[in-house]
């Protein structure tokens, strides 16, 4: 091998990457501790970034339809403020539609089931009365039992002993859940703040990531990263508008074949399920789960019939409507969104569920043309 300055430079760079993967695995624990202690750090950010990249689609949506036709410096001026205002008055009036729809409905059937506890008692009193008259030997069982044998000093030593200890405990956690509390909804703050920046600035922001890209890269990484910039933004925007009309779909069947059935809460259900939904895979079920709660309340034979109908429509979505309006527009299979909501739920919540599945159908995209290139070059080698 030729030691000129050229190779000598490539074996420094494989020693130095070597050394590094070494260090990195020996230290492992403590990389960990770093990333996640940086992770906490710039989490609101990440969140506004995320925040602004999906209120970009429908402020774009309401530039192009509002202030396209118009040339006037003036409404120049203000169509990006007023596009990102009602970017953001869409998505509360949504939230609050979900909210003011759900939030009533579970706290009557809370206040319904309470009322029920009683009737409950008496047939589980009038249950367990028939069950010893059919089943004496449990009563001979429970008339074993003496109190009287019970360390009864012991018992009270050991919930004094509890309420001591879980004093201090209530305390503690009360800390801990209002530090917590504070911290969200400070994070949400900063969030919200980045976000509105990095809509406003958007243009201005992009010219100086690309000036800056241009300046410390070659033309070839430099066009290369453009490039993946660009297939991110595509794969970001096709998935969450086709996650957004899957959604819908989704919640109108839902209200409309409960309507047709005959079953109760159908538009509150059909809402909740739909706004559930924006979680890819997780989502329905969780408003399943919500439905099916309500609807035991009223009527537990209802709710069985729910449950079936919930599956039937759950597979006609997930074999006909997802296939054509979220899985042909990021072009992953379904073990990889499996894959991608599991690290970005663990890593970042409902927000990381959302963003890892076009991040990875970019990073399987990439592979993929990656490996179709290098499949071209073998035969054409072995052609010549």
């Amino acid at each position: 091998m030729d030691l000129n300055k050229g190779n000598l430079k490539k074996i420094r760079g494989l020693i130095l990457f070597t050394a590094a993967v070494c260090l990195a695995v020996v230290k492992m624990d403590v990389l960990l501790i770093g990333f996640f202690f940086l992770l906490g750090i710039i989490r609101p950010f990440l969140y506004g970034a995320a925040i602004a990249f999906v209120l970009n689609i429908p402020m774009k949506a309401i530039e192009k339809g509002l202030f396209s036709r118009t040339k006037n410096p003036k409404v120049e001026k203000i169509k990006r403020p007023v596009s990102i205002f009602l970017s953001f008055a869409a998505v509360i009036l949504i939230v609050v539609i979900v909210t003011v729809t759900v939030i009533p409905q579970v706290t009557k059937t809370m206040i319904e089931l309470g009322n029920k506890i009683p009737q409950f008692l008496t047939d589980a009193q009038i249950w367990l009365e028939e069950l010893f008259a059919a089943q004496p030997q449990l009563l001979a069982m429970l008339e074993e039992f003496e109190p009287s044998k019970m360390n009864w000093n012991s018992l009270v030593d050991t919930v004094i002993d509890f309420m001591k200890n879980g004093l201090g405990s209530v305390v503690s956690s009360t800390v801990t859940v209002a530090s917590t509390i504070i911290g969200g909804v400070v994070n949400i703050f900063v969030a919200l703040v980045f976000s509105f920046y990095i809509l406003a600035q958007k243009e201005k922001l992009g010219d100086q990531f690309k000036r800056a890209l241009h300046a410390y890269c070659p033309q070839k990484a430099y066009d290369r990263i453009l490039e993946i910039v660009s297939l991110a933004g595509k794969n970001f925007n096709s998935f969450i508008t086709g996650q957004c009309m899957e959604a819908v779909i989704l919640g109108a069947m839902f209200v409309v074949s409960m309507a047709l059935f005959g079953f109760p809460y159908a538009v509150m259900v059909g809402v909740l399920i739909a706004f559930t939904a924006l979680i890819p895979i997780v989502g329905a079920f969780i408003g399943c789960f919500v439905g099916a709660f309500l609807i035991m309340v009223d009527d537990p034979v209802k709710a069985i019939w729910f449950l079936i109908l919930f599956i039937v429509l759950q597979q006609i979505e997930g074999n006909l409507i997802y296939p054509h309006v979220v899985g042909n527009s990021v072009g992953l299979p379904s073990i990889w969104v499996l894959a991608a909501v599991t690290v970005g739920g663990s890593l970042m919540g409902i927000v990381g569920m959302l963003i890892f599945i076009p991040i990875v159908s970019t990073i399987y995209a990439l592979i993929r043309e990656d490996v179709n290139e290098k499949n071209r070059q073998k035969k054409k080698g072995a052609v010549k």
